[in-house]
């Protein structure tokens, strides 16, 4: 234990980590060497797009069946990891593509509503490229052998692909498209651009065609759930309207059986699985692999057709190992760049812990105020980040009961001329209510995607963390002045009170920590063609864009990890915190409530068949992706504040690392 202590010894375990774990990954991701993984870029009449290419040895010699596979709302090309890996590995061409202002894409065309940029013509633009590459296989009619899949969004951009190719073909007599497989997207999203369900099934025509429709699925396949503005229930498609008019109106539809519709052949999977469950499922993987057997079974001899076994989850723990390698390196480094000059400035001097609370009374006032510390973030999350009516009513309230009270008790106190505690208290909590009020009162502006702030999903997310930010500030104020200062704390013992030279020395330190971190993160890209990840949560690389949005968002992000770290500090600046509890009230703090909303959403919707909240779908999605996020921001943040005594440290290095995470792995609308 005392060697990991040593930062060279604990950058050398980290580095070995991430080595290993990529090295690995790399051998599942191309089939140790069969495959060539490469990024591609291409340039389109909307911009240019982006995308991994899955080349199996021959391909060049010999074309091959080809599957386009993209993501949804949100995500990137490695999403398709599950395909790309399975398909390619049976000797299929696969090109997992970025959508316009995802991942490596970046559009170009007129955005008036940015969402509608971004997936009606992205795979259909990858089709034209990809049809005119020798290694993509056409019939003696010059028909394309090319499938398309996507998910969620990326089942729009597929439907539509197949919609937009039937209108050329009408001119052309070439199809290029030979099948579709969407997951998790209906037809929801289309109807708006003016279709109906009969235009879009007759457009499928003779090509083989499938849907993976989950039964929990957030989203989509039960247009009369989402119809009344609660989505999150189990749901049963092949016996919708739209999923019967898709399957050629069979009198007993069954979910998985195949029917023969305009001369191709349809079907519907139904797994028991959420939305994003369906990327990381061996179940809807198996289904994929199923489909595309039988949609290319007159191509059996190009490609491999027997019981090959599913490899693609180890290329994904491989990278969670890379993943956990990557978070530990930022320890030692940091810890090694802080003895050199000027960046052995970032340590400040230790106060003495505070004492134990000593009545019963303050042991509980402590207490509650630790739990609705972390369970109010998740209480008002679907509020501030959906807009939910009542939920925002109540804040707003919340905030005008704050500002009256402020006010009632400030004139109280300079007409008794209390002590001044109560009056800068007071007026503190004046101003925060205020600010809070006007805050809430613009959240349609202030969430609203423009060219300044174009990352559509993350402005509700800031939104969501400042006011968080602004509510805790309340909590401290009112605990500090009430409680904590007369049992002798200042603002150094929570780590606020710093020179200025310290605050600059933990900036600089904390941007080259990043910068080393990252080009770790580019040269495993470079050499292996992998990034690190698990599931929803990756570190991938990014383009220019992205770090002008960070350098956008950074500040904004700032204010919440800089106050929540004070508020952790404040709840653990007693001796009883010093060790192993200290982390668990600061996860707590950070993930508590989210972890909570989680349970209760989704354990209500697999035992009963509704969600607890219903009406909240992307939200709480997001949730998902949020915790793992904060979970790795909570123990920076104990971490380097016991380390270096302040809180900003682990304030810089959690808003820049994941403010740019959750940047490049987003929609990022961008005006070029």
């Amino acid at each position: 234990m005392k060697r990991l202590k040593n930062p060279v010894v604990l950058l050398v375990i980290s580095l070995l980590i991430i080595l290993v774990g990529s090295f690995t990954a790399s051998q599942f991701n191309n089939s140790s060497g069969d495959v060539d993984v490469s990024r591609i870029y291409f340039d389109t009449p909307r911009g240019e797009l982006s995308g991994l290419l899955y080349k199996p040895d021959g391909a060049s010699e010999q074309p091959k069946p080809t599957i386009i596979a993209t993501h949804g709302y949100l995500n990137s090309a490695e999403m398709q990891d599950a395909q790309a890996i399975e398909m390619s590995k049976r000797g299929y061409v696969v090109l997992a593509l970025d959508q316009y202002d995802h991942g490596h894409s970046t559009g170009t065309m007129e955005k008036p509503v940015p969402f509608f940029s971004f997936w009606p013509h992205a795979i259909y633009d990858a089709v034209q490229y990809m049809y005119e590459q020798d290694y993509v296989l056409k019939d003696e009619n010059g028909d394309g052998i090319i499938a398309v899949s996507g998910h969620s969004m990326g089942g729009f951009s597929s439907t539509n692909a197949v919609m937009l190719d039937e209108v050329d073909f009408q001119t052309t007599g070439v199809r290029k498209i030979h099948s579709s497989l969407t997951m998790g997207s209906d037809y929801q999203w289309l109807k708006t651009l003016g279709l109906t369900d009969e235009q879009i099934n007759n457009s499928y025509g003779p090509r083989t065609s499938g849907k993976i429709a989950g039964q929990y699925d957030e989203f989509f396949f039960d247009a009369a759930a989402s119809g009344a503005g609660t989505p999150v229930v189990k749901k049963d498609y092949v016996g919708t309207e739209e999923g019967l008019g898709f399957l050629g109106n069979p009198k007993t539809p069954k979910a998985g059986e195949v029917y023969e519709v305009n001369g191709g052949k349809r079907v519907i999977y139904q797994p028991n699985e959420t939305h994003p469950w369906n990327h990381f499922s061996k179940t809807t993987t198996g289904y994929a692999i199923n489909f595309y057997e039988m949609a290319f079974a007159d191509y059996s001899n190009l490609v491999t057709t027997e019981e090959k076994g599913q490899t693609w989850m180890f290329k994904e723990w491989f990278s969670f190992m890379a993943l956990i390698g990557f978070f530990m390196i930022f320890i030692p480094v940091i810890t090694l760049l802080s003895k050199l000059p000027f960046f052995n400035s970032i340590y400040t001097k230790k106060t003495a812990s505070l004492p134990e609370a000593k009545t019963n009374g303050a042991k509980l006032t402590g207490l509650l105020l630790v739990v609705f510390g972390g369970l109010f973030p998740a209480l008002f999350f679907s509020a501030l980040y959906s807009g939910n009516g009542y939920g925002m009513t109540l804040l707003r309230q919340g905030s005008m009961i704050i500002i009256a009270l402020s006010v009632i008790v400030l004139i109280y106190s300079f007409a008794k001329n209390l002590e001044r505690n109560i009056k800068t208290g007071s007026l503190i909590m004046l101003g925060l209510g205020i600010i809070q009020y006007f805050y809430l009162k613009n959240q349609a502006d202030l969430i609203k995607t423009t060219e300044y702030f174009g990352a559509p999903t993350v402005n509700p997310i800031v939104f969501w963390a400042i006011n968080v930010a602004i509510v805790t500030l309340m909590i401290m104020v009112g605990y500090h002045y009430s409680s904590k200062k007369s049992e002798g704390a200042t603002i150094e013992s929570y780590g606020v009170k710093s020179s200025i030279k310290t605050i600059i020395a933990s900036f600089l330190v904390v941007v080259v920590a990043v910068v080393i971190g990252y080009a770790v993160l580019y040269l495993v890209d470079a050499l292996f063609k992998t990034d690190f990840r698990i599931w929803t949560l990756a570190v991938k690389t990014f383009e220019d864009q992205h770090v002008i949005a960070l350098l956008k968002y950074a500040p904004l992000f700032f204010i919440y990890y800089f106050i929540i770290g004070i508020s952790v500090n404040m709840n653990t600046a007693t001796k009883n915190y010093d060790g192993f509890k200290g982390y668990l009230i600061s996860i707590f703090h950070f993930i508590g409530g989210l972890v909570l909303y989680l349970g209760y959403q989704y354990g209500l919707l697999f035992m009963t068949g509704t969600a607890g909240y219903p009406g909240e779908s992307l939200s709480s999605i997001i949730v998902i992706g949020l915790v793992p996020v904060l979970l790795v921001a909570a123990i920076f943040n104990r971490y380097f504040y016991r380390k270096t005594g302040n809180v900003y440290v682990a304030a810089f290095l959690n808003t820049l690392l994941m403010t740019m995470i959750t940047l490049a792995n987003t929609a990022l609308y961008t005006i070029l």
